[in-house]
């Protein structure tokens, strides 16, 4: 049954984790992987199409055009454990957006700057986000590791 919000179990569990992976697709329904940094709130998940190098404009990214012709898209977060009873993910399923102004940018750069001390320099107001607003939330494996910093 598909869920509007995630439960605080997956949201402290996507607050400690690092990395995504955000699959697209474009409009012939071939799919594209590209890892992600990510923030979440109750609703949505947010990633930044930030400074980091690429090779080339951000309008041109894979990721990019494929949201425009195709917003349907899937976020997996993983952890990996050599105890696979300590193995999680949190799969997301979702439409994005592309936002480059607004209350939804504006949490998005709260939100991002928090999580990660890398973007406390960076210009992230003058870049996009995508934007992800889950349809479908599934969860897997041990989400509960305890962490001393997420409340």
């Amino acid at each position: 049954m598909a869920r509007s919000a995630f439960t605080q179990a997956e949201l402290r569990f996507l607050a400690r984790m690092r990395v995504g992976r955000l699959a697209t697709c474009d409009a012939g329904g071939q799919p594209h992987v590209v890892p992600i940094v990510f923030a979440v709130e109750g609703h949505r998940l947010y990633t930044p199409l930030d400074e980091k190098p690429k090779r080339v404009a951000v309008g041109q990214l894979k990721r990019v055009r494929n949201i425009l012709v195709n917003p349907q898209v899937a976020v997996v977060v993983d952890e990996y454990d050599e105890d696979w009873s300590r193995l999680a993910w949190v799969l997301i399923r979702g439409t994005a957006e592309i936002v480059a102004e607004g209350e939804a940018h504006a949490t998005a750069m709260y939100l991002l700057r928090d999580k990660y001390p890398q973007y406390a320099a960076a210009n992230l107001e003058r870049r996009p986000v995508i934007v992800i607003r889950p349809t479908r939330i599934a969860q897997w494996g041990f989400l509960g590791r305890p962490t001393a910093d997420v409340t």
